[in-house]
């Protein structure tokens, strides 16, 4: 159980690694006040209003501008770019010291895997005489 726990946390921390070292842009197209694509890591499809646009633009006759009532917003999600990994020197001692307290640790939590009892093959002796009659012992 131990194990299977210690592997789980390992991914987990992994993937916490990888999603906070991961940059990402989220791509959205509004035409007028209306959200009308979103797409993560591609570009947001357009509508077909700015398709017109470009058309009646490409005409010479007309002479007026129409203002553009779609834009596209992009936002980017930036990662982590440096990771410290630093590394402690540790003499002789402070090494000795941790693997001792470790192991100590350790095996202060471990207890007997089953309930040891030592005369569990052996009977009891047979009763003679009434050792609390014999000694006038009683309880009140």
């Amino acid at each position: 159980m131990k194990q299977i726990f210690n592997k789980i946390l390992a991914i987990l921390m992994s993937f916490v690694v990888l999603f906070s070292t991961m940059s990402f842009t989220i791509s959205e197209h509004y035409c007028g006040d209306y959200l009308v694509d979103s797409a993560v890591f591609s570009k947001a499809e357009s509508c077909e209003m700015e398709m017109e646009m470009d058309m009646s633009s490409s005409t010479e006759d007309c002479n007026f501008e129409k203002e553009d009532c779609c834009k596209d917003i992009n936002k980017i999600v930036e990662g982590q770019n440096e990771l410290n990994i630093q590394v402690v020197n540790l003499d002789f001692e402070q090494q000795s010291f941790i693997a001792s307290f470790i192991y100590s640790y350790i095996n202060l939590f471990e207890g007997l895997d089953k309930n040891v009892v030592p005369f569990k093959n052996y009977s009891p002796p047979l009763i003679v005489k009434d050792i609390q009659v014999l000694d006038q012992v009683f309880l009140i």
